[in-house]
């Protein structure tokens, strides 16, 4: 496994968790990470040695790692820009601690994005290979 093209395109992560803090809103959020899936799994495809499902799961992980480190980091400054978000937290089953909230779903949805990035570079892949 390439662990250094791993952490290359996991920056996008750490790209998108300060861009999603301050810039992006919520609504935007997926057609940004769409964006991304795909040039990672063509990435993937094109430049890891195999293993390509595993790969674009790795990278997801480390990009949840990224997402979640920084959001609860910047706890304040990412309520106070998504007050849909906040809303939600008061809703979930830990109201009291929504940072805890953060710690537990973020990994949740970073293997949820691990499995879809892992597919995406698989099928990536069968693509190129063709070529």
């Amino acid at each position: 496994m390439n662990y250094s093209l791993i952490f290359r395109l996991s920056l996008f992560g750490l790209a998108m968790a300060i861009a999603t803090v301050f810039w992006i809103p919520s609504t935007a959020e997926p057609f940004f990470w769409l964006a991304i899936f795909v040039y990672c799994a063509y990435y993937v495809a094109l430049k890891s040695p195999g293993k390509y499902f595993m790969t674009g799961f790795w990278v997801s992980i480390a990009n949840c790692v990224w997402i979640t480190a920084l959001h609860i980091l910047l706890f304040h400054s990412y309520m106070a820009n998504h007050p849909q978000e906040a809303d939600m937290m008061v809703k979930m089953p830990v109201p009291d601690s929504p940072r805890l909230m953060m710690l537990i779903t973020g990994p949740v949805i970073g293997i949820i994005s691990g499995l879809v990035l892992g597919l995406f570079s698989f099928i990536a892949s069968k693509i190129l290979q063709k070529k």
